[in-house]
């Protein structure tokens, strides 16, 4: 089990406990920064080390790099490690690195000694590419994944990586499957997941993740079947609003969270459903908007249009406005 000896900035040893007791209770957003591209197209790793400080500065209680959120499809072998590497560097060791891996089994077993290398803490392992398999090698593909290297994994359920409650089962007895990331949505499902892995005796301390395009949007209906972790692209580019929003879940402040989902995370989603690739190419673009230049996706993605880009910084400050008025109320009462 891969466990962080890095010093902070002052100096001050960090934490060597497991990924999973670090993960358990975060204490703020997880975030799942862009990758940056030059005006060449090429790798960005200074602006990218830059976007990824902002965030752990702003209060993200992990990192995972070079996800969906940060075209891993779209980066060659050698540009993953190098901006894995820079994301443990931005990080100092303050927040763990979780990075993506992917493809069919011996890549995603290469891209995992990849992020290995690079120092990542853990491994977001994400579908196999293309072919649509049944539980039995699905099992063996993250069974061989997990085996491959030292870092625990997160299985991200999804597309074609979809799991009956007993492979689930059966992955949470691996000792290094430490959790599921839920990508699909069936609460059904998933309840039946969190059942059956809770009476098997296998999931002591197994963690669940809703990992839904704009999460927040779902999280009030995810937390009432237990599962309070998820993954905020949000944060990205509008942190304090991310914050504010994983702050009213956790603490139960469903006023300040439903002001959030009618005022600002419904809205978002239906503007990211304009177009496909947004839940990635939009949040680029909000980025930018605030200031960072981390340039356009790489193809297949492409950019949103100037009027989508004009409602979503509209979006951000009317967020922004409520939240003002949220605490200017609360000061006042």
């Amino acid at each position: 089990m891969h466990v962080c000896m890095c010093a902070d900035d002052q100096g001050e040893p960090v934490t060597s406990a497991a990924l999973a007791a670090r993960l358990s209770v975060p204490s703020g957003p997880l975030f799942f920064p862009v990758t940056a591209y030059g005006p060449d197209g090429a790798v960005d790793l200074d602006t990218y080390r830059t976007h990824v400080r902002r965030g752990v500065e702003a209060g993200a209680a992990a990192v995972f790099a070079c996800c969906g959120t940060g075209e891993f499809h779209a980066l060659a072998p050698e540009e993953f490690e190098a901006c894995v590497a820079a994301a443990v560097e931005a990080t100092g060791g303050r927040v763990p690195v979780i990075a993506g891996a992917g493809y069919g089994t011996a890549l995603a077993v290469q891209y995992a000694r990849a992020a290995e290398r690079a120092g990542a803490d853990g491994l977001l392992a994400m579908p196999p590419y293309l072919v649509v398999a049944g539980q039995e090698g699905l099992l063996r593909h993250y069974t061989d994944l997990a085996d491959a290297t030292s870092l625990d994994i997160i299985v991200y359920q999804r597309d074609n990586a979809v799991f009956t409650p007993e492979t689930v089962v059966e992955l949470a007895r691996h000792p290094k499957v430490i959790g599921l990331k839920d990508g699909l949505g069936d609460l059904d499902l998933m309840q039946r997941t969190v059942s059956a892995v809770r009476g098997s005796g296998a999931g002591d301390g197994f963690l669940y993740f809703n990992g839904l395009p704009t999460a927040e949007l779902t999280m009030l209906a995810y937390r009432g079947i237990g599962i309070t972790l998820y993954s905020s692209a949000v944060f990205c580019f509008a942190p304090d609003i991310a914050q504010a929003f994983h702050k009213a879940v956790a603490t139960g402040d469903d006023a300040t969270a439903n002001l959030l989902l009618d005022g600002f995370y419904r809205p978002l989603v239906e503007l990211r459903n304009q177009g496909r690739g947004y839940a990635v190419s939009l949040v680029k673009a909000g980025v930018r908007l605030r200031g960072l230049d981390v340039g356009e996706v790489r193809p297949p993605l492409h950019e949103p249009t100037e009027e989508h880009v004009k409602q979503l910084a509209e979006l951000v400050e009317r967020a922004q406005e409520l939240l003002e008025k949220a605490a200017g109320e609360e000061t006042t009462a």
